[in-house]
Parts: structure tokens; C-alpha cells; sequence
């Protein structure tokens, strides 16, 4: 019948997240008018990463039930829910909510336990059978549209990422707990990872984040290379795994290169935190034969132009 069928694809799922450190309760930091903005972005990227597309699967309405944060899903397409399943089975879904909870919420490590449920079905009981699965949540229709608190956080997140993307400080006014941990940078003052300087054409340089400077550069100068660069960057970073930058040159195609390399570098930035720093990007330009944009990157040619 499904794949008879004429009409679109589409199925609901609730995921079930309960964190297992006692000192950190989903719910009650969801609840949290500070908190909550944080918490959906991270849900927001894991679920993005999970499906290779921002728009693989909708959030419904997310659910306060101590000690559960349950999240209804909406799939409308067969394939991007495979793509979820098969990421949930592996684990990669598990791994990639509490590196992005970890991040927005500026702590240690969020253990995470899971569950996945479709109507009745405990679908963690019969993940092997994947055309099951699929069956079970296909026949869950989804019994609303997004909820307003969920309309609301989606406008509140592309407002910022907007703000982010036009202005290169980030300053601004405002709540500056939802800025220092939605906006997919590192604060500059965070902890270095265990390489604090890297070399390059026999200088030293501080192995820093990331910055939104560095982004825009990078999008306006990289041009076609930026698939070469990505693949590069994909032997070490798990979220730009194939078939990721396909899909990402697919679905902004019609905004062009520059927004193409943009949306692959915020990609790297998202789901390696404070592991995403200047000294592996440097490392994929010069792979790649884009020495002059690390030049420009490191600011060792700025004030040649």
C-alpha cells in the first residue's frame, strides 16, 4: 500500500529522552523560558543531522513528562525516515543529542537514554526489521500541525541564525544566554582542545574556534571547492558523511555556491563544538590547494588587498 499509493509519504513517531545524570532533568530545563531555546536548537540539529536535511523531519509539539522530554515527530518522506532509523539504530542519533545538548547548554556531558515508540509499538524491540518499523510509523498519522510554541522557537531560531549571518561581531542586544548558546559558535573564551597551537608555513598560530569572520570568508572564497573541502573534512567529522554534502548541494542549489559552502561549514561547526577549530579547516584548504584563502583566514595577506 505505500508504495502504491498515490498520495504523500507521511508517519508520526515520539521519541523519548530522559537524561540518566540526576543533576540534569530535560523537562525542567525545557520548562525554563531561558533554557528552552537551547535545548530545541540542539534537538532541532541532532534530528537535522539524523535525516542529512534540516527539513528531514518536523517537530510536532515536544512534551513535559518527568523525567522524559517526549518529542512527536512527523515524517514526509519514506526515505528521510529510513535515514532517521537507520541513525537511532546505529546510535549516531544518541551521540549527536548529547554533543548538541552538551554545547548549547554549556555543561559537562548530558547522558542521554532513548526510546522510540509508534502508536503502541516499542519500535527499540524490532529495529533490525526497518520495513517494519517503517510500516508502524506510517500508520501513525499525525493528529496536529506544529504547535505554536514550536512555530514560535523555529521563528526565534532563523531570526538569530539571520542576525548571525549579517552581522559578523555578534553583538547585539538581547537575552545573551539564548546568544551565547544557540548561535553555532563557541564562546572565544571556552577551552581550547588538547592541540592549542598548530603550524603553518612554518609560523605558529593559536588553534582557535572558528569565527563568524572566518565563515563568511571562507563561503565568498571557497567557490566550487567547497565539496573538495568538505570531503576533506569528512574523514574526521561523522555529520558531513555521505551522502550529507550531496544532499546539502541539492537543497540549496538555487541560493548558489556561496550558500552551499555556508550551510556545509555551519554543518562542521554544529556537530563538532569546541573540536571545530581553525587549525582543521586550514588543514582541508591546504588539502585541497586553497592556500591563499588560509592566508586570508589567518590574516597573514589582510592588509595586502
Amino acid at each position: 500500500k505505500m508504495a502504491g499509493s498515490s498520495a504523500p509519504w507521511i508517519g508520526s513517531a515520539y521519541l523519548f529522552l530522559q537524561s540518566t545524570c540526576k543533576t540534569i532533568a530535560l523537562p525542567s530545563l525545557y520548562e525554563s523560558s531561558q533554557k528552552k531555546p537551547c535545548v530545541f536548537n540542539a534537538l532541532k540539529l541532532a534530528l537535522a543531522e539524523s535525516t542529512g536535511s534540516m527539513n528531514g523531519v518536523d517537530m510536532l509539539k515536544v512534551h513535559c513528562s518527568h523525567p522524559h522530554l517526549i518529542v512527536q515527530l512527523r515524517f514526509c518522506k519514506r526515505e528521510n525516515c529510513r535515514r532517521f532509523l537507520r541513525s537511532y539504530r546505529e546510535g549516531a542519533l544518541q551521540k549527536s543529542l548529547q554533543s548538541h545538548l552538551q554545547l548549547s547548554l554549556a555543561t559537562t556531558t548530558v547522558p542521554l537514554e532513548v526510546e522510540l515508540k509508534a502508536g503502541s509499538e516499542h519500535l527499540d524491540k524490532m529495529l533490525k526489521d526497518e520495513d517494519h518499523c517503517l510500516e508502524c510509523i506510517y500508520r501513525e498519522k499525525p493528529d496536529r500541525l506544529p504547535d505554536e510554541e514550536i512555530m514560535e522557537l523555529e521563528e526565534r531560531l532563523e531570526s538569530l541564525m539571520l542576525h548571525h549571518g549579517t552581522n559578523n561581531n555578534g553583538a547585539g542586544k538581547g537575552c545573551p544566554s539564548l546568544k551565547s548558546s544557540s548561535l553555532p559558535y563557541p564562546p572565544q573564551c571556552s577551552s581550547l582542545p588538547p592541540q592549542i597551537t598548530f603550524i603553518f608555513q612554518g609560523q605558529q598560530f593559536d588553534n582557535r574556534a572558528i569565527t563568524p569572520d572566518d565563515h563568511q570568508k571562507f563561503a565568498k572564497s571557497v567557490s566550487k571547492k567547497w565539496k573538495q573541502v568538505g570531503r576533506s573534512l569528512q574523514k574526521s567529522c561523522r555529520a558531513l558523511r555521505d551522502p550529507v554534502i550531496d544532499n546539502l548541494a541539492l537543497e540549496y542549489d538555487r541560493e548558489g555556491l556561496y550558500e552551499q559552502a555556508y550551510q556545509m561549514l555551519l554543518r562542521f561547526i554544529q556537530s563538532e563544538g569546541k573540536k571545530a577549530t581553525i587549525a582543521r579547516l586550514i588543514a582541508a584548504l591546504e588539502e585541497n590547494g586553497l592556500v591563499s584563502l588560509a592566508e586570508e583566514l589567518l590574516g597573514l595577506h589582510s592588509n595586502e588587498d
